[in-house]
């Protein structure tokens, strides 16, 4: 009876041993991948983002990387949530656009995705550092989206162009 118990003692301790060392696995391969990479504007963009509070504070909290234990990414995943939802808050108008909003979503898709799988019993390093560079893709997107936008209402406009567009709006009709 004491032989069986001590062997049962034994393979929970080898079974422990086993799962610290995955999940010492697991957090060594995220911090490794968990790396945001903010792009920069243009200046006139940057001028316009200037008072989109909710942006800097979502960049700000990509910028910090958590460092002790998975509990600190869980964390970090949970708030970043928060703050991507906050971004479709106080858009400059001239991002105001259905094209930087459905970016936003997307995004917003990712770090949701990041969140889920990261407080999964059995979490998935591979595909959480996956979604993280799908998220800096997208972020990637929103960026280049607001570039165009700012390079699109430096064209001038033709004689009669802002008439005929006028007469074009179905609403106004």
């Amino acid at each position: 009876m004491v032989i069986s118990c001590q062997k049962n003692d034994e393979k929970q301790i080898i079974e422990q041993q086993k799962d610290a060392k995955k999940k010492e696995q697991i957090f060594t391969n995220i911090n490794k991948g968990w790396d945001f990479k903010t792009p920069t504007l243009n200046p006139k963009a940057q001028a316009i983002t200037n008072n989109w509070a909710e942006l800097r504070l979502f960049n700000s909290e990509l910028n910090q990387k958590p460092k002790s234990t998975i509990g600190a990414f869980q964390q970090k995943a949970k708030t970043l949530s928060k703050k991507v939802l906050d971004l479709n808050n106080n858009i400059p108008v001239p991002f105001n656009k259905p094209e930087i909003k459905s970016r936003i979503a997307v995004l917003t898709t990712k770090i949701n995705s990041i969140n889920l799988f990261i407080n999964l019993q059995e979490i998935p390093d591979q595909k959480i550092i996956s979604l993280i560079k799908d998220a800096n893709v997208e972020l990637n997107a929103i960026y280049a989206q607001m570039d165009e936008i700012i390079r699109k209402s430096e064209i001038p406009k033709e004689e009669g162009e802002s008439d005929m567009i006028r007469m074009l709006d179905t609403a106004r009709a």
